[in-house]
């Protein structure tokens, strides 16, 4: 695990009048609720407006995230957990997920707060939930990213508030 080279943000962050969708898999849920925490205190913190919204598990995110950004979303936090196991699944799951959360948020225009660990075990996911003992926060820091690219979108498109 890696947090060297990370951004330090100490700029607070004004999140008031965005509305954002935290959407989460159902796998592996000690470690998905410590990332959704993590991701909702963040969101809190800055004063957006949130949802949450549960599907079976990290491949299913994409399609929800493209129901979020139609249904008014200004940004979504996708969470999941995939664990590495004795078969292919592992790569096909990894790949397609942050595949189709790339498209939706391309073809969205709207950012997607990328929090889907990829581990080899859970120990990793332990240790990246936010939970306490965790070295690193990523529902965290996938909601702050969220904020951060939507305040810099909404900027460079002009709409302002």
């Amino acid at each position: 695990m890696s947090g060297a080279g990370a951004p330090a943000t100490t700029t607070p962050i004004d999140g008031a009048g965005l509305r954002v969708v935290v959407i989460a898999g159902t796998w592996h849920d000690g470690i998905t609720n410590g990332l959704i925490a993590g991701a909702q205190r963040v969101l809190d913190e800055a004063g957006a407006t949130h949802s949450l919204a549960r599907v079976p598990g990290s491949f299913e995110l994409a399609v929800a995230a493209k129901a979020a950004f139609a249904g008014g979303a200004d940004a979504v936090v996708a969470l999941g957990v995939i664990i590495r196991g004795g078969t292919p699944h592992f790569e096909y799951v990894s790949a397609a997920t942050t595949d189709g959360l790339t498209r939706v948020a391309l073809d969205a225009g709207k950012p997607v707060g990328f929090g889907v660990l990829t581990l080899d075990d859970q120990q990793q996911g332990l240790d990246r939930a936010g939970l306490e003992g965790s070295k690193e926060d990523k529902g965290a820091e996938a909601a702050d990213a969220a904020l951060r690219t939507a305040l810099v979108i909404r900027e460079l498109s002009g709409s302002g508030r």
